[in-house]
């Protein structure tokens, strides 16, 4: 028959043996004492019965001493033996590793805890087996549906790793997948340019944001589909909430990209139809113009008050027809890539001369007070003259078209800073709502409302001519005081 002990079982009886033991020496030690104690020295049994005394003192002392060593390796072996299993039993638990099996005999409250032990490992093992089925199909669903979108998709976490890209971008990249999932972006961009760039383009992105949230990206060339093609970049942020269930992480970033090749196809045709239709115009339009010369000059003969007052007006249309082919033809260049500078030293007063000369019979026309801001003492600038006094006359011909009759616009300059020269024209008009300071920087675009003919591409091209010169052209307006445009250019 076997008999289990538990681990307090075994404690008391060890203690208990032990201490038996010690009774058992110390009365065998005590009855010796008292029988020789007893007996005289001299006496012949006094020798005999002390060696009796000592051999049976050190046969128990020697059994105990046994007794005692036993315990003291068997019993604690006994009781750390089952804990060890069970804590390694947890590590591999820990590790994900649900075979993990116990086998603790020899107790009945041990052979319990390797039951449920083995139970918990199995349920956990079902568990996990059913989450990463669940998990697998999720991936090979989200998979199938980043690879079905035609357009390059690549997926990274905070540390630049590559969690997903689809087979549009693994095809515009030449890459493989095994060799880039679960890879660093970084090293794989190393040896190849595209991602590189566009990993780069990611920072650049970001300081973009930061410092003009609307600022326009230019579409990125790459060779596919055995041609040179177009795509716009969109950088995207991951983010999900944090471990408070409110706050939101940043986890990750998507670099998306939109094939716009044909788009691109398109706007180069209309830029080129543009510019060529311009072009064309303007030797009619001189044709006539050099007609209303002749026809206005009395050598010729003398026009009555109705042709005079029709020349004229053939006059003035024939000059805004002039200057709409002409900032037709500027746009073209600045969309074609076509924008040529020819910098030389200039200084900002011969800029603010030219433009009141060009506006003078505009402003005279409707009363207008042109007053200029200019300090004693200012830097010259480093730009192509011709271009910059064009923005400059652009900015004061809307400044007095917008203003009422019998105002005044000021014109002037002064140094922003040692590196840096502002260049400026206000108004007193009716102002523009903060809603379209943005919007007036792009083509065609007018303010509602507004009566005042034009095509909407004079303050478009002024700002494409200003940073070209690696300058800003801002506006600061607000509805019934007016506006003021600032030009700040290196000087």
């Amino acid at each position: 028959m076997k008999f289990d002990m538990n681990i307090k079982t075994k404690l008391t009886v060890s203690i208990g043996v032990l201490v038996a033991m010690i009774v058992l020496l110390v009365s065998l030690s005590v009855t010796n004492l008292q029988i020789l104690t007893a007996t005289e020295p001299d006496s012949p049994a006094a020798e005999p019965g002390m060696n009796r005394a000592l051999t049976w003192i050190m046969i128990i002392g020697g059994i105990c001493i046994c007794i005692g060593l036993w315990i003291l390796f068997k019993i604690p072996n006994s009781i750390n033996s089952p804990f060890k299993s069970l804590v390694k039993g947890i590590l591999e638990i820990a590790n994900h590793n649900y075979d993990a099996k116990l086998d603790l005999r020899g107790d009945k409250e041990l052979e319990e805890v390797s039951k449920n032990f083995n139970r918990m490992a199995k349920r956990l093992k079902d568990y996990h087996n059913s989450t990463i089925s669940d998990l697998m199909a999720s991936k090979r669903y989200l998979e199938t549906i980043i690879n079905s979108i035609n357009e390059p998709i690549v997926g990274l976490d905070n540390e630049q790793i590559i969690l997903f890209i689809n087979n549009e971008a693994l095809n515009i990249l030449n890459l493989k997948r095994e060799d880039v999932i679960r890879k660093s972006a970084q090293e794989i961009a190393m040896r190849n340019d595209l991602l590189r760039r566009l990993i780069c383009g990611m920072w650049e992105d970001k300081k973009k944001e930061q410092e003009a949230p609307k600022s326009k990206r230019e579409s990125l060339k790459i060779y596919a589909d055995n041609k040179e093609s177009y795509f716009q970049v969109k950088y995207m942020e991951i983010t999900m909430r944090g471990n408070d269930g409110v706050t939101m992480e940043k986890r990750g970033d998507v670099i998306m990209l939109k094939n716009v090749t044909e788009f691109q196809e398109l706007d180069t045709a209309k830029t080129t139809f543009i510019s060529t239709v311009s072009h064309e115009l303007k030797t009619p339009i001189s044709a006539i113009m050099m007609s209303l010369q002749l026809l206005e000059d009395k050598r010729v003969g003398g026009l009555n008050p109705e042709q005079e007052e029709l020349s004229r007006s053939i006059k003035e249309n024939s000059e805004r027809l002039l200057s709409i082919t002409g900032e037709l033809l500027n746009m073209t260049q600045v969309e074609s890539g076509k924008l040529q500078l020819k910098p030389k030293i200039t200084k900002p007063i011969e800029l603010i001369d030219y433009a009141i000369k060009a506006n003078r019979v505009q402003a005279e026309k409707f009363g207008i007070q042109v007053e200029v801001d200019y300090p004693e003492k200012i830097g010259k600038l480093f730009v192509d003259s011709e271009k910059i006094a064009w923005v400059l006359t652009n900015l004061l011909s809307n400044a007095v078209r917008y203003s009422s009759e019998a105002g005044r616009v000021v014109i002037g300059a002064r140094q922003q800073d040692d590196n840096h020269i502002a260049m400026f024209v206000q108004d007193f008009g009716k102002g523009i709502d903060p809603r379209y300071h943005e919007s007036i920087f792009e083509h065609y675009f007018r303010v509602p409302g507004t009566k005042v003919q034009g095509t909407g591409l004079g303050l478009s091209i002024s700002r494409d001519f200003v940073e070209a010169h690696g300058g800003t052209l801002t506006v600061d307006s607000e509805l019934g005081k007016g506006s003021v445009f600032t030009m700040v250019l290196p000087c």
